[in-house]
């Protein structure tokens, strides 16, 4: 748009219809903020799970971020400020803001290190709502440090079972998500959920998952927010801070290959250290550009 308007010269007409006074308000660097769209968990371009990143000079408004992250309307939007030898990040998806976000770190983990904030062998340090998160180069890949929120087996609340037609094996609930073990990967592959009697259950999400049948992952698992505004998220880092310790406890493996079976798909490799859990992942950038307002 900007561009288009610097073409049509000084005497531009109609940029009162873009909420603009004049050219000086769009050419503002001031007013201008880095935004990059990254698929992450994946090597591949239109794989994985897209996030926005907006890079940031300091704190900025929440309201504003919330529009932003509604216009993005991706399942999130990251925020992320350099504060000392740290950086500041926060997350909204297109409705709320949320605690805790495994794709949209590892994108802005991939974004500080792609534009050259942080040299490639230095780590990231996040300040966050989930306390201290870290993030390193490992192997070529990205390598995030999260706290496990491990689930507690739980009788279903009323509703969950018929919205998603299921009887599980297992029923838990975690700090964020209820989480339901299926017999088979096509029996969670096959799910179609009813979202909107799944946005009642008063959770954020939930998990639901099964050992892979093919041997090729450890297990398997899809993922339902649409009390956050995500019917189905693609590939879910802060899930698997759940999964990771259920899928330990079953397997009796500290290392976990994990595939999120939405149709964009993903993957990730899950470890677990006491009471942390690390995910190991790759992104790819998709877009540059700038925010104007």
């Amino acid at each position: 748009m900007r561009e288009a308007f610097e073409a049509c010269g000084p005497d531009c007409r109609g940029l009162g219809d873009f909420g603009y006074e004049n050219l000086d308000e769009i050419r503002g660097e001031s007013a201008m903020v880095q935004i990059y769209h990254v698929d992450a968990f994946t090597d591949e371009p239109f794989r994985g799970n897209p996030a926005a990143v907006c890079l940031l000079d300091n704190a900025a408004d929440e309201n504003w971020m919330q529009q932003v992250a509604a216009e993005m309307n991706l399942s999130e939007t990251a925020f992320v400020y350099r504060d000392g030898k740290s950086f500041q990040l926060r997350w909204f998806t297109p409705a709320v803001e949320v605690e805790l976000c495994g794709h949209a770190t590892l994108a802005t983990s991939h974004i500080l290190w792609e534009t050259g904030k942080l040299a490639e062998s230095e780590p990231v340090i996040y300040q966050s709502l989930s306390g201290e998160l870290n993030a390193v180069k490992h192997n070529g890949q990205i390598q995030l440090d999260f706290p496990a929120t491990p689930a507690s087996e739980t009788l279903p609340p009323p509703g969950l079972l018929e919205a998603l037609d299921i009887q599980p094996m297992y029923v838990g609930l975690s700090k964020f998500d209820y989480l339901c073990e299926l017999d088979s990967a096509d029996a969670v592959r096959q799910l179609k959920p009813d979202y909107a009697a799944l946005s009642g259950l008063g959770v954020r999400g939930v998990i639901v998952t099964s050992g892979d049948d093919s041997g090729q992952f450890d297990f398997v698992s899809r993922y339902f927010a649409p009390a956050a505004g995500i019917n189905e998220d693609p590939v879910t880092g802060s899930a698997h801070c759940t999964l990771g310790p259920y899928w330990q406890a079953r397997l009796g493996k500290s290392t976990l290959r994990a595939f999120q079976a939405s149709s964009r798909g993903g993957k990730m490799i899950v470890s677990l250290h006491g009471d942390r859990t690390k995910l190991l992942g790759q992104a790819i950038t998709v877009v540059r550009g700038e925010l104007v307002c």
